[in-house]
């Protein structure tokens, strides 16, 4: 079965947090170098995509987590697996290997759950960061018009990234995160060059932004109006937010969307906003009852979480939202 025709029947739930899981691990150095790494000339801990190489098992393992709770969908690690983002680690040759590695452990990870019930099957979201380095704003106060990075060098890198994850077997193609649309914009022409160099049928696309504050602005200026306008030429499958926000603060925009979304919804907020130590405190429970709120109120076809979330969290998502009905798509006047 189709994703869409997934969709069409009921709400599907996204993993939680990769991040929040690995730091459970207590991992040293060494666990992050691994044997082939053993001897690299810079310090990888915190290097979390590099974990799919060195340490498969691990990742299988919290994807397994997730999948038990009943996401119907998870994540790749592959958050920063660029040549852009690489290049904190000087791994940039890694690239593509990280990607193929990561959607390796997450489709292992899903299959063995669709074999176990096949009428629920389990997707593998292939995700794509929105890099550390953006289009649309210059990192030098005292230079507005300096880019740190090109339009061709980020859709090169998103390039290698797509053939990695796709080599790997992933369902779905997920642009995450978005606080510069323009990022955005240089993964979806990445991807529809991608399909079309290689005379094969695209996968679908959930694309989902970040609301940075109370503004409803994304970090680059944009309304979610606008950026929904900015996007909506990929025809992607779903559209949506996660991240920044605890759900609490995300439901207005939210609502927003889902009256002007010709497509599919998603939402995954944060586990509430992180307190002073950067913690997030919003139990399972909490995060459950608001994104049920949101599924009674007919705003979404794809909900999970976000930094702070764990499998219980996602395990409470899922039981509250799966005897709600999925959003209708709408039917939306178009000109003449």
């Amino acid at each position: 079965m189709t994703i869409r025709e997934t969709l069409a029947k009921r709400i599907l739930v996204i993993d939680g947090a990769m991040g929040t899981m690995i730091q459970r691990h207590k991992l040293t150095e060494a666990d992050y170098r691994g044997t082939r790494f053993k001897d690299w000339h810079t310090d990888v801990k915190g290097n979390n995509d590099l974990l799919c190489i060195t340490q498969p098992e691990i990742i299988i393992g919290i994807h397994k987590l997730y999948l038990e709770a009943g996401a119907d969908i998870i994540e790749t690690n592959t958050f920063s697996s660029t040549v852009i983002a690489m290049a904190d680690y000087d791994m940039q040759s890694l690239a593509y290997e990280l990607n193929t590695a990561a959607a390796k452990c997450a489709r292992i990870a899903a299959d063995s759950y669709t074999a176990q019930n096949p009428d629920k099957p389990r997707y593998v979201a292939g995700a794509i960061g929105p890099l550390n380095k953006t289009l649309s704003l210059s990192p030098d106060v005292n230079n507005p018009g300096y880019r740190a990075v090109s339009f061709d060098e980020v859709v090169e890198a998103y390039y290698e990234q797509i053939g990695g994850l796709v080599d790997g077997g992933v369902d779905i193609l997920l642009v995450e995160t978005i606080f510069d649309t323009l990022n955005a914009k240089a993964a979806i022409y990445a991807i529809k060059k991608y399909f079309r160099d290689k005379g094969i049928p695209e996968l679908p696309v959930m694309i989902s932004g970040t609301i940075t504050d109370a503004s409803g602005r994304t970090l680059s200026g944009q309304t979610l109006e606008a950026f929904y306008t900015s996007v909506m030429h990929a025809n992607p499958l779903s559209i949506g937010l996660n991240c920044a926000l605890g759900a609490a603060e995300m439901r207005s925009h939210i609502e927003e969307l889902s009256q002007i979304a010709s497509c599919f919804t998603s939402a995954y907020p944060n586990a509430g906003l992180p307190n002073a130590m950067g913690e997030y405190d919003e139990q399972p429970h909490e995060t459950a009852h608001f994104i049920e709120d949101w599924a009674k109120e007919g705003f979404v076809n794809i909900v999970g979480g976000c930094c702070g979330t764990t499998p219980d969290h996602i395990k409470h998502i899922a039981q509250n939202v799966q005897n709600i009905q999925p959003r209708a798509l709408p039917v939306l006047e178009t000109a003449l």
